[in-house]
């Protein structure tokens, strides 16, 4: 891949497996120094060994997104450790599925607080110092559900579709202070989202949607938001969806 993105520092939220992942090894790979967060330390730290056996700038900077100060540090030990923040990936979220009917409300709470407030939190604390420097660019990664809300799951459509609608409103306040503003809405791609869904029908069935013959892959994505960095700065893609070729009614 061309080193593309040279010189840029990037901050990866949700980069121990899936979207995130791949997000941090193509970042990596197109010249970019990457610091990654998730919850799950002993996976970013093969990822920071990975990325540097190829040559690349990586550090690892565990935390739960949910949590407003380890949002904040995450940012913090990023400009700190890498010298500055030019791009922030918004990858960390959570899916769970359930109808309102006898529903779980802590449910509910979880998926709003990581896949908005977590979303809230990092870009609360990267926009200051991307204001400072003069320029920035920020991903968000949302979803299709987003876009359209189903049966039994509400609560991932609307922690999405406040996502759509809050990246956007960044992309109005800071565009014209040279902070581009996306939103990414993949349809079926092959992670591990429908691992954790409490439910063990609606996991079966999540888990057969993403993993289907014909599914984006997450480097597809992680290629993706290299060419939206890429651009010239004058150019925001601001709303970009990628689903499945296959998937013709969604």
């Amino acid at each position: 891949m061309p080193r593309l993105l040279a010189g840029k520092v990037a901050l990866v939220t949700g980069a121990s497996s899936g979207i995130g992942e791949a997000t941090a090894l193509c970042l990596a790979e197109a010249g970019a120094a990457v610091a990654m967060s998730a919850r799950r330390a002993d996976r970013l730290s093969g990822l920071v060994e990975k990325i540097e056996t190829s040559g690349g700038t990586a550090v690892a900077i565990p935390g739960d997104m949910t949590v407003e100060a380890d949002a904040k540090r995450a940012v913090e030990e990023t400009v700190a450790t890498l010298g500055g923040i030019d791009i922030l990936v918004n990858s960390a979220g959570v899916m769970q599925a359930g109808g309102i009917e006898n529903c779980d409300t802590d449910l509910y709470r979880k998926v709003i607080d990581i896949n908005l407030m977590g979303t809230v939190y990092t870009c609360a604390a990267a926009v200051p110092h991307m204001l400072a420097k003069g320029e920035g660019d920020i991903i968000t990664i949302s979803s299709l559900a987003g876009r359209k809300g189903g049966p039994m799951t509400s609560a991932y459509s609307a922690s999405k579709h406040a996502v759509n609608f809050m990246t956007d409103g960044m992309r109005q306040e800071l565009g014209d202070r040279n902070i581009r503003v996306c939103t990414l809405m993949p349809g079926a791609t092959e992670t591990e989202v429908g691992d954790n869904i409490a439910d063990p029908n609606w996991r079966t069935a999540i888990k057969a949607h993403v993993s289907k013959e014909g599914a984006v892959k997450p480097r597809d994505i992680g290629e993706a938001i290299v060419f939206i960095l890429s651009m010239p700065r004058r150019t925001n893609i601001s709303e970009i969806a990628i689903r499945p070729t296959i998937d013709t009614s969604a």
